[in-house]
């Protein structure tokens, strides 16, 4: 288990079943970062292995979030995204198996630092 995963800022945490190749992984974690930063609400996390992400409308928004997790699924599919357009924005859900829980903490503690003010927006 991954320990300390809160203040991990650069890709340590990410696990090895990850197939993305090391090089791509900074890029793919600054894909995240910009997601996130559009956050129009902090994270949500209704349980350990589940967190919301609440985004704008428009602007593409949608098609990001859909573009970045089915991308995402494909060298980590341990991860289960489900993206929801309503009239108020997006809302893209992340959930994993528990043997990710700590993977998930991460990815949840970069995008509440970002909905933090004077985060990474």
């Amino acid at each position: 288990m991954v320990t300390g995963v809160a203040s991990m800022t650069g890709p340590e945490w990410v696990p090895q079943s990850c197939t993305l190749p090391t090089e791509e992984q900074p890029l793919r974690l600054a894909e995240w970062d910009a997601l996130f930063a559009t956050q129009t609400a902090g994270p949500y996390r209704p349980d350990a292995l589940r967190v919301r992400l609440e985004l704008p409308s428009g602007s593409g928004s949608e098609e990001r979030a859909r573009d970045l997790a089915e991308r995402e699924n494909g060298c980590c599919s341990f991860f289960a995204f489900t993206v929801t357009g309503t009239p108020e924005g997006v809302v893209l859900d992340i959930a994993v198996g528990e043997e990710h829980e700590a993977v998930l903490s991460a990815l949840a503690a970069r995008a509440d630092r970002a909905a933090a003010p004077g985060g990474s927006r």
